[in-house]
């Protein structure tokens, strides 16, 4: 959808300027009476919520049949009743039950699909507050329009946010002519976007925009508020003496959020802040870089440092501070402070011992670009801040660009309890949803398949040698194709599937690989994954939101086979990848390969236990044991990381707040 039509239908509601939550940072004492409070009304919520959800299906399949009976143009005429309803009535319970039924209802006479009714309770809980979490495969995509529908039809702006701007334009793209035949403008925030631009699109009653585009554009909005916020003297002031001026923020407040893979948004990419920044001189920032990694290659691993495997961080000794002070003695600058000279060491030697090409990071068209460790795709607008992102490219000798210094900070923790009304959705919620609550208040709400699942698990291989791996992982794809299904291998970095890809070419195995690299044909690879005895390796780019569309023949079959090569930091990426295949009630298996190399065990320190993992005799229990054991210890550092952010962030906004807060 081109920024010139993103637009669709009638004119927006008029509501109050720039709705947002305020901000709540609740004291441990807080917490621990909300903590109470939830252990004793549980029960409750637990036993009445069954009852409730029946009533509320009773009532939704009444109008749903009356709604059959119609004819189209009795139907339009009830559309333009209820729109006038709906504004009225807001979300009340009749408002919800209309609204879910009047969009059911037109699903089905424009693209011929009617909602199920897990879709229904879904939609239920989102117009409530709550997440749910839904089987891979059960149509999240059409169960958040449900939602969002109802929403805007009450008049309140909705926000449908996704993990990245491929997939809000399909989204957006698949659902307009529901919105359209319901009197509904959609708008989709595109990358390339002028302000002026994305302030049309934010009038549209239903806008749908990746995390990282509507979070930024809020961020931009603070900037043009200042200090005070958009109820500040200064924002008021504005409003009343120039109502059209082009410094206006661009979107409408943050009125109703839907979340798209929620645990995604709200906690992987949760660990890092959102920055807006200016850029220091780059000539300044080449000198520094290379005296840094200069000094860096002098010291001593094991004896001026040391690399801790489990955290993925490395720490000076005494003996490397002192011999930083003696090479750095005599330099001006940064080098004259210890402080300062043994942070910027520290990056440096994180670059050259754990940061990698392909893993971390990629070099394209001479330039360093982040690689997103949950989703797999390139994030060419992104930057590591504080020299990082300067240093890698000095280690690889590209063109230094400017450091970014930041004028406005916001962690996404704060920016989505803003929401006047959150809600989200997302098939791998369970291991994380104390958290979710905790953070954003967000219950989550089991909803169970409509059809049960035939997938088929199989049993899981450990080798000791990635090389056995990668035989194996040849020998179980010919195996597939040969019975005319189509294989996915899943990998964990663009190293990896590298990889695989000359296992399988060595093998004489034709496959099409899915990377950061390949991007650009990322759609057409997606539509031919699922086509008779097609071999795709993918990163985590065919995860997330990525439905892989089955030959009939290839149904038959057995459907797709998924190979999992390895071990994520998350568990929830692995049942990502296994929900590819065996969708919507089809046949499908799911097999992991995995071996003793892998990074993933890094991060444990286990010297005995891995010892034992190596010895022929041992059972396949205890290596995955391994795997368990540093999968947890991954999980626990990242959720440890979140949380220091969190208080940082509270802390920081506490010390500032006499300025009037980071922003």
């Amino acid at each position: 959808m081109s920024s010139d039509t993103a637009l669709i239908g009638v004119a927006p509601p008029q509501v109050r300027f720039y709705p947002e939550r305020a901000d709540r940072d609740p004291q441990w004492l807080d917490e621990l009476g909300e903590s109470a409070l939830r252990a004793l009304s549980q029960p409750l919520r637990a036993t009445s919520a069954p009852f409730r959800v029946w009533y509320d299906l009773l009532r939704i399949n009444r109008i749903s049949r009356r709604l059959r009976e119609l004819s189209d143009a009795d139907f339009e005429d009830e559309i333009r009743r209820a729109r006038v309803r709906l504004r009225r009535d807001m979300l009340s319970n009749r408002s919800i039950w209309l609204g879910i039924a009047l969009t059911r209802e037109t699903t089905f006479r424009t693209l011929g699909l009617r909602h199920h009714g897990v879709q229904v309770r879904g939609a239920l809980a989102m117009l409530r507050g709550s997440l749910i979490e839904m089987d891979t495969g059960e149509g999240k995509t059409i169960t958040a329009a449900l939602a969002a529908a109802t929403a805007a039809l009450a008049g309140i702006p909705t926000h449908v946010i996704t993990v990245n701007n491929y997939l809000a334009e399909r989204d957006a793209n698949t659902l307009s002519q529901i919105y359209e035949r319901l009197g509904l403008r959609i708008g989709v925030i595109l990358e390339d976007m002028k302000p002026d631009d994305r302030r049309q699109v934010y009038r549209a009653d239903i806008v749908y925009a990746s995390n990282t585009e509507i979070a930024f554009d809020y961020l931009r909005d603070r900037i043009t508020f200042g200090r005070e916020g958009p109820r500040g003297t200064r924002a008021k002031l504005r409003r009343v003496a120039q109502p059209m001026a082009t410094e206006n923020p661009v979107m409408r407040g943050l009125s109703f959020a839907i979340v798209d893979e929620a645990d995604s948004v709200l906690v992987d990419e949760a660990r890092t802040p959102l920055i807006i920044s200016r850029q220091s001189d780059p000539e300044a920032e080449a000198v520094w870089t290379r005296v840094a990694l200069d000094i860096a290659q002098a010291l001593e691993r094991g004896k001026d440092f040391i690399v801790i495997g489990d955290e993925r961080r490395l720490r000076l000794t005494d003996r490397g501070r002192t011999t930083i002070g003696k090479i750095a003695a005599g330099r001006s600058g940064i080098w004259e402070s210890p402080i300062r000279r043994e942070e910027v060491i520290s990056q440096a030697l994180s670059v050259l011992y754990i940061f990698k090409n392909g893993e971390q990071y990629l070099v394209n068209d001479g330039k360093v670009q982040i690689i997103d460790e949950y989703t797999g795709r390139l994030q060419p607008d992104r930057s590591w801040s504080d020299g990082l992102h300067q240093l890698v490219e000095a280690k690889e000798n590209v063109e230094i660009t400017g450091q970014n210094l930041v004028m406005a900070r916001m962690t996404y923790q704060r920016f989505f309890r803003r929401y006047m009304q959150l809600s989200g959705m997302t098939g791998t919620a369970r291991e994380v949803k104390g958290e979710l609550h905790s953070v954003f208040g967000l219950a989550t709400v089991r909803i169970p398949p409509h059809r049960r699942s035939r997938l088929r698990f199989r049993r899981p291989r450990v080798f000791r040698k990635t090389s056995q791996k990668w035989k194996f992982v040849a020998q179980e794809v010919a195996r597939e194709v040969s019975l005319r299904r189509p294989v996915l291998i899943g990998t964990r970095s663009v190293a990896a599937s590298r990889e695989v890809s000359a296992a399988l070419e060595l093998a004489g195995l034709a496959h099409e690989v899915l990377n950061a690299e390949t991007v650009a044909e990322s759609a057409r690879i997606i539509a031919d994954a699922g086509k008779t005895g097609r071999i795709t390796v993918a990163t985590n780019m065919a995860g997330r939101g990525v439905d892989i569309a089955l030959e009939d023949e290839v149904v038959k079959a057995g459907g797709l086979h998924v190979i999992l090569t390895e071990r994520h930091d998350a568990g929830r990426i692995d049942r990502q990848l296994a929900g590819r295949c065996a969708r919507r009630g089809e046949p499908g298996s799911f097999s992991t390969v995995l071996s003793l190399e892998d990074p993933l065990l890094d991060v444990i320190e286990a010297p005995v236990l891995k010892t034992l993992a190596q010895l022929p005799y041992i059972t396949i229990g205890l290596r995955l044991r391994l795997f368990d054991r540093a999968q947890k210890r991954a999980e626990k550092v990242h959720a440890r990381a979140r949380r220091d952010l969190v208080r940082q962030d509270r802390r920081l906004n506490q010390l500032l707040s006499f300025a009037g807060g980071m922003e």
